[in-house]
């Protein structure tokens, strides 16, 4: 058992995002990714001043880009000490090359922080089917891991962006046997998202000691009630990767499954998760508006899941909230092609509180709030099939004409 340290006092430690945790460093670099002399810094590296125990979740894109084949052989290691990123460019669909550009990313952060390679993971967005430009990336991640440091977690969040308005970052915290650990986190991600591991990158880190098989039991079912209930516009980016590192720098005996310090982790790290995955949603690409669809009365879970996923996919209903236009009856329509079950007769829908639709008939609803509710901020969407217990729930956001106007000059 290790020795249990103190956790630094909140005023000295790094107010938010992936260095929150003590023995995490981050830096960041320009390497003009995009070309065009672009001003943003587009390499991240953060670094686990130990091995850190880790797992990670990836697209189910059957496309998938150099970076996730690289990082997913190397979790197989089970101890990391580096991830590096870049923006700009997804190396996907980029062949032999793709590959050997991802693991000279990986080989150069490896050498500055002075660890295997199969230490590192590697990450990748932006303009699929570019090469990456490596003679500018190799010295911007040394120039990265060289300015490492706990006070560079928003930095690092700012250079992983791509289409995204704003950096998301997170931290929680929890208390366990008199140590106090905590989780940190960022994220990005605008565009291309939709349940399938629907993250593009998210990186999230601990200071507790959690072995990495209990890492993986946590971060599966985590991904999948947070990340995969979000969607933007129905698509799957061939990148999407999420890591979970954790390294045990706050001291204390290491997370055994099935403790209530377990509990109290998993807790932590699906909070940060749902922050990260709301997150996205409110920047979406051209959204004005983020809403919420809670499922109830399903068969099961699953069917819960697929209803509101649904719902909130569908582009008549996301235009309708857009445009705050209250055809209630585009929810009920793409309930029905859901493929789950409901009982018509025993169905209910509500917006924003406001009953549109119940055992079969319309109630004489006044639209004029259901137009507002559609207008506000923190809309939510209740149906209730009627069949049975299962619930679920998903995450989406409005279609606007700029969602449109930003993917028709994405690359130009």
């Amino acid at each position: 058992m290790s020795e249990a340290r103190p956790a630094a006092p909140q005023s000295e430690r790094p107010p938010e995002g992936v260095t929150a945790p003590l023995g995490f460093r981050a830096g960041t670099a320009r390497a003009d990714v995009r070309g065009g002399g672009d001003p943003r810094d587009d390499v991240a590296v953060l670094v686990s001043d130990g091995p850190a125990h880790a797992a990670g979740v990836f697209t189910r894109n059957r496309v998938k880009a150099a970076p996730v084949v690289i990082s997913a052989l190397h979790l197989r290691h089970g101890t990391v000490r580096a991830v590096v990123a870049n923006s700009g460019n997804a190396n996907a669909c980029t062949g032999a090359r793709g590959l050997g550009d991802a693991l000279q990313m990986v080989q150069e952060t490896a050498d500055r922080v002075g660890c295997d390679p199969a230490e590192v993971l590697v990450a990748s967005t932006g303009v699929i089917g570019r090469a990456l430009p490596m003679d500018r990336i190799r010295p911007a991640i040394a120039t990265a891991c060289g300015g490492a440091s706990e006070a560079g977690g928003a930095a690092a969040a700012r250079a992983i962006l791509t289409t995204d308005t704003r950096p998301k970052e997170t931290v929680e915290h929890f208390e366990a046997d008199g140590v106090v650990y905590t989780v940190g986190g960022m994220a990005k991600g605008a565009g291309m998202i939709h349940p399938d591991m629907a993250t593009l990158l998210a990186f999230v880190t601990t200071d507790a000691a959690v072995d990495a098989p209990v890492l993986r039991r946590w971060l599966g079912p985590a991904a999948a009630r947070t990340f995969n209930r979000i969607t933007i516009d129905g698509d799957t980016s061939t990148n999407d990767s999420c890591f979970v590192l954790a390294n045990g720098a706050a001291g204390g005996a290491p997370i055994e499954p099935g403790s209530a310090a377990a509990a109290l982790a998993a807790a932590a790290l699906e909070r940060a998760l749902l922050t990260l995955a709301r997150a996205i949603v409110a920047d979406a690409e051209g959204a004005t508006r983020a809403f919420t669809v809670e499922v109830r009365g399903a068969v099961d879970d699953d069917q819960a899941d697929r209803a509101a996923r649904t719902v909130a996919g569908s582009a008549l209903v996301k235009t309708a909230i857009h445009g705050a236009d209250p055809n209630w009856g585009r929810i009920l329509a793409a309930v029905g092609r859901s493929g789950s079950e409901l009982a018509l007769d025993r169905c209910r829908v509500r917006i924003g509180g406001e009953v549109v639709f119940e055992r079969g008939v319309a109630p004489a609803a006044d639209l004029v709030r259901v137009a507002a509710a559609f207008a506000a901020p923190g809309l939510e969407i209740a149906i209730d099939l009627g069949c049975g217990e299962g619930c679920g729930r998903a995450y989406g956001c409005d279609l606007s004409p700029e969602y449109v106007r930003i993917n028709a000059d994405y690359t130009t």
